[in-house]
């Protein structure tokens, strides 16, 4: 039975969970433009203050599993509070580490934190909003993020260059205690499962890791992220590389969230216009287009225009594919996003860990063209599975309870 104060029909995100996956994403990007600055302040290398970041994203991305299976069992937003209060500790936490071993522990757990809130949106959104319109209100709730996205590469920059990186730590910890106070009035929506599962997390396993098309997307979702998230926070350290101010590098980055909310609002108006294979191929196509780009220069204007298409790229590609998550398994929602969450973030911090070194040695013009020769696999499978996925009736909505 559906709960009586639930709404009966939503066609967008609640506000409160867009600004909680605002300031989701604001913490996990403005780390990108300080990592040079984190470097010379602790008397580290560039490649050890690379973990920062990738110690948070593979804490964020191995950290899915539980909160799916956390709110599948428990609820959505009893869970994205709880995270939410973990990762405003853990942020004011990180701003007062002395050493780099410290600070990394702090951003481990806050990344774990932090990690529950965007999937656990996502999640939400798959609970309460019709599957015809489901890619327009997840397309709102990722421009939200992209919001988030932006101000932290330009913000980030600003506050690390002009006053101390610690204070970029700061706020979105406070801003994380608010959205958590801010949730309380929230409704929790009616969750499907599979029969008999109220209480055991095995069953919701089992259900997603046993299916095939759930797999291939959470494969898919680990190459996505190794290729964008995992190698886009060097665009900011390859710039500061050529003699950029921070702040400089992380202005220009500013132009990956600003493309991904613009180009958002056009993947809104084409969802049901275009198919998603093609929707698919022409992000994948924008992701490679970008870092070819830096592969054979890297400048001011060329960071910029490959910022603005990773971001166009994020926009039709991952929209695509996380409204196919959304579907696979419906009967175990929270879980698969869990899943797809985790493969995107493990594979980020795979990337950014293996990344460091060539970075270090300024060899960006590799690892770039890495990057962009991996998209055009990725594109082609995703393309092709999706187009088989919508012809073998795959996607025909499940019987959902409520």
């Amino acid at each position: 039975m559906r709960p009586p104060d639930f709404p009966v029909s939503i066609e967008r995100p609640p506000a409160a969970l867009s600004v909680s996956s605002f300031v989701s994403s604001f913490d996990r990007f403005a780390v990108t433009p300080m990592l040079v600055l984190i470097a010379k302040d602790l008397d580290v290398s560039l490649s050890a203050s690379v973990t920062a970041a990738s110690g948070y994203y593979l804490a964020y991305g191995l950290s899915q599993p539980l909160w799916g299976l956390l709110s599948d069992r428990f609820g959505r937003v009893r869970v994205m509070r709880g995270a939410l209060l973990g990762a405003a500790l853990a942020g004011l936490v990180s701003a007062l580490m002395p050493v780099l071993g410290a600070l990394v522990a702090a951003r481990i757990v806050a990344g774990a934190c932090f990690g529950a809130v965007i999937p656990t949106s996502l999640t939400y959104v798959g609970d309460t909003v019709r599957a015809p319109v489901r890619q327009r209100a997840l397309t709102d709730l990722m421009a939200a993020a992209s919001l988030g996205t932006a101000l932290a590469t330009g913000l980030g920059g600003v506050l690390a260059g002009l006053l101390n990186w610690r204070v970029a730590f700061v706020v979105p910890a406070a801003c994380a205690l608010a959205c958590a106070y801010a949730l309380r009035s929230l409704p929790e929506p009616p969750r499907a499962g599979p029969a008999g599962a109220a209480r055991g997390v095995g069953r919701y396993l089992g259900a997603v890791l046993g299916h095939g098309w759930a797999l291939l997307v959470f494969g898919l979702a680990f190459v996505e992220g190794a290729i964008l998230l995992g190698v886009m926070p060097f665009l900011a350290t390859a710039l500061e590389h050529a003699g950029f101010a921070a702040a400089v590098a992380g202005l220009a980055i500013t132009a990956y969230g600003l493309g991904l909310w613009a180009l958002s609002k056009l993947v809104k108006r084409l969802v049901g216009r275009w198919p998603a294979p093609v929707l698919m191929t022409v992000g994948g196509a924008q992701l490679c287009a970008g870092f070819a780009i830096v592969t054979v220069h890297v400048s001011l204007p060329t960071v910029t225009v490959t910022a603005l298409l990773l971001g166009g790229g994020w926009s039709f590609l991952h929209s695509s594919l996380q409204t196919w998550a959304t579907s696979v398994v419906p009967e175990a929602r929270g879980t698969t996003i869990a899943f797809f969450a985790s493969a995107l973030f493990v594979g980020s911090a795979a990337a950014s860990w293996a990344a460091g070194p060539l970075a270090d040695q300024g060899r960006y013009a590799l690892l770039f063209g890495l990057a962009a020769v991996a998209a055009v696999p990725l594109t082609v499978v995703a393309a092709l599975a999706r187009r088989r996925y919508g012809a073998l009736g795959a996607e025909a909505p499940r019987p959902q309870p409520g």
